[in-house]
C-alpha cells in the first residue's frame, strides 16, 4: 500500500523525505506542494517566527512578520485518479480546510476516506470551524473531537468554550480544542 505526503514547504519536504528514507517508508511519496481547491501557483505566507504555521490564507497572519513563497498547488481530486485508494486524509493546512475538501469531494463521496484534521476559527477568518463542518455533514459524514484526551460527539463542540481566544497562547488552554475526526458510518 502506497502513501503520500503533500508538504508546501520544500525545506520541510525534504526533511520529510529524508525520515521516511530513514525509517524504510520506501512506499511513502513525498512532494513539497500545497492542497487546496484548484491547481495553481498561488502564495503561501510564512511566518518568520514559526515555520511550520505556514497558510495559503494570509487573512489571519497579517499582524505577523511573513515570508513569502510561490508553491505549487494541487486538488486532490486532480492529483489522485478513480483507481488510487484513498482511505485516510492527515490534514493540517492552518484555515485552507473548506477549499481542501472541495477540492476533494469526489474522493469524499466515492471512497470516504477516514479525515483526521486540526481546524481552528482563529484561522478561518472570514469563515468558521461550523462550516467545515456542515460541508461534511452535507457529505454524510459524522464527526468526533479530541478534549483533553478524550473523543466527544461533534454536537458537543461549543466555539466559545473548545476554541476561546482569551490571554496570551490561548491554543494551549486545556480546554481548546483543534483536533477533530469525520468518518461516514
Amino acid at each position: 500500500m502506497a502513501g503520500w505526503s503533500l508538504e508546501p514547504q520544500p525545506e520541510l519536504a525534504r526533511g520529510l523525505s529524508s525520515i521516511c528514507r530513514a525509517i524504510g517508508l520506501a512506499n511513502v511519496t513525498v512532494e513539497a506542494k500545497a492542497v487546496h481547491l484548484h491547481a495553481g501557483e498561488p502564495i503561501l505566507y510564512v511566518p518568520t517566527d514559526h515555520q511550520p504555521g505556514a497558510s495559503l490564507m494570509k487573512g489571519p497572519m497579517e499582524a505577523e512578520n511573513l515570508t513569502t513563497l510561490t508553491v505549487p498547488v494541487v486538488a486532490l481530486d486532480e492529483y489522485f485518479n478513480d483507481s488510487d485508494k484513498v482511505t485516510l486524509l492527515k490534514i493540517d493546512v492552518e484555515g485552507a480546510e473548506l477549499g481542501l475538501l472541495r477540492g476533494a469531494e469526489r474522493i469524499l463521496r466515492r471512497q470516504a476516506p477516514l479525515l483526521v484534521f486540526e481546524c481552528e476559527n482563529r484561522h478561518l477568518a472570514p469563515g468558521s470551524v461550523e462550516e467545515v463542518f456542515s460541508y461534511l455533514a452535507g457529505l454524510g459524514y459524522v464527526g468526533s473531537f479530541i478534549c483533553r484526551n478524550q473523543v466527544l460527539p461533534i454536537s458537543q463542540f461549543d466555539p466559545a468554550i473548545h476554541q476561546r481566544q482569551h490571554g496570551p497562547y490561548f491554543w494551549k488552554s486545556k480546554d481548546y480544542c483543534n483536533n477533530f475526526i469525520f468518518r461516514k458510518p
